[in-house]
């Protein structure tokens, strides 16, 4: 069974790397940590447990939190919400955006998951500049997805759930290596996507975003990413609302208007 700071790492997106630097250790000790041949420090463990929003007394004794499972929007029961629980919005994604995320995530790994700067984080800016420049252009949503500011940039709070659905059904495979000295994870489709869930502005808009950054290495997207606003003027771990995509500057905004004075 895999330690729980392993498990929190996969669920929120981080390396060893990105870890062992937000907490404060070398990467080499936090290896060993998972491995359970250290321990962290208690200071260290209130840091883990702020950045993955649980208690450390959970932390300690390894119980996992409640999974965040992809759920099927409804009307949500009105109930009294503890005041040890995480405060931020509960996600919820509609079924049909879910296999719209599935299609669109497997058409972009066929088309640059080879590329060997792909790994996870630069998919995450993929599929977060897919989402809000579609957005920003049609006025609706493409994935409908969430994304939570984080200090390497947006993250797609829904990935890690629909990824093991996906791997459970055989369309991708998890690949886990390096890449320039660096812990990369990257995605290997075992399906092609379904194309006629696509509409031509739909995939039009999804190469445009490919050909401008799959090329990019993870911590150049992500420098791109911090400059976006929607990434600005959230608060971070805040889930990022999308209608903040209408406030970009001309760096960044894809919207064409049309309307004439």
């Amino acid at each position: 069974m895999p330690h729980i700071l392993t498990t929190l790492r996969d669920q929120h997106g981080y390396t060893q790397e990105k870890l062992a630097k937000a907490i404060g250790v070398s990467r080499q000790h936090l290896a060993k940590v998972e491995a359970g041949e250290a321990d962290i420090k208690l200071a260290q463990a209130r840091t883990c447990a702020e950045l993955f929003g649980i208690s450390v007394d959970a932390l300690s004794l390894g119980e996992l939190p409640a999974a965040d499972d992809v759920l099927l929007k409804k009307t949500p029961k009105k109930t009294a919400v503890p005041q040890e629980r995480d405060p931020r919005p509960q996600i919820t994604v509609k079924p049909e955006n879910v296999e719209k995320f599935k299609e669109v995530l497997l058409y972009v790994l066929g088309k640059v998951g080879a590329l060997p700067n792909v790994g996870r984080t630069v998919l995450f800016k993929l599929l977060y500049f897919i989402d809000f420049d579609y957005y920003e252009k049609y006025e609706e949503q493409l994935m409908g997805v969430s994304y939570r500011k984080e200090s390497y940039g947006p993250f797609p709070v829904e990935f890690a759930a629909i990824v093991a659905q996906m791997k459970t059904d055989g369309a991708l495979q998890e690949i886990r290596g390096t890449y320039f000295d660096h812990e990369q994870i990257k995605y290997l489709p075992l399906r092609k996507p379904n194309l006629t869930a696509f509409r031509s502005n739909e995939t039009q808009l999804i190469d445009e975003v490919m050909a401008k950054y799959a090329t990019k290495s993870a911590t150049e997207i992500s420098d791109i990413a911090h400059r976006d606003v929607p990434w600005k003027v959230h608060a971070m771990h805040e889930v990022i609302d999308y209608e903040s995509v209408f406030y970009r500057d001309a760096a960044f905004s894809v919207r064409e208007d049309d309307d004439e004075l």
